[in-house]
């Protein structure tokens, strides 16, 4: 029986290795990088000095661009521009959660930037302004008391996609 278990534990460790492969180089935590492309508010292609990976951002969720089925969302374009903005040329620090990797094999991260008054993580920010809701998705829930402070913020003062919208003038 006891071989039979080991077996089985054995089978799952294999899966979940070629399910949510390592970062490049086996590293874990954080990595840094350079953005090569922005996709949409929450998903961007950084270069680390291994290759090019598609990174997803933890906690969060901006409206589609690109979405195969219900294409573009409302909002979607100004939280993508806003993304844009915020990462400018700036490098980036990805830091990562529990799980490494989503269902489609993009790098999940915390996306850090250096500005002259210290570092900012851009997906607060992004729901701080007010263009990214939250999203938790465990086990990766490292800043979510963070994201719900903000989110609530931004909802109170209508900030980005919270805005109320503006009457027409007479």
């Amino acid at each position: 029986m006891r071989g039979r278990a080991l077996v089985v534990l054995l089978a799952l460790a294999s899966l979940l290795a070629v399910v949510s492969p390592p970062l490049p180089g086996g590293e874990r935590g954080e990595l840094g990088g350079t953005v090569g492309r922005i996709v949409d508010g929450d998903t961007i292609y950084v270069r680390l000095t291994t290759g090019v990976e598609k990174v997803r951002y933890i906690g969060i969720d901006t409206p589609e661009v690109h979405h195969p089925t219900r294409g573009e969302e409302p909002g979607g374009r100004e939280a993508t521009e806003v993304n844009r903005r915020l990462l400018g040329d700036h490098p980036v620090r990805l830091e990562t959660d529990v799980q490494l990797r989503d269902r489609y094999g993009r790098l999940l991260a915390y996306v850090w930037i250096r500005r002259p008054e210290g570092e900012v993580m851009v997906n607060a920010e992004l729901v701080r302004l007010g263009y990214a809701a939250v999203m938790t998705v465990p086990p990766n829930v490292r800043h979510i008391e963070l994201f719900r402070r903000l989110a609530a913020e931004a909802r109170q003062h209508h900030r980005g996609l919270w805005a109320q919208p503006v009457a027409p003038s007479r």
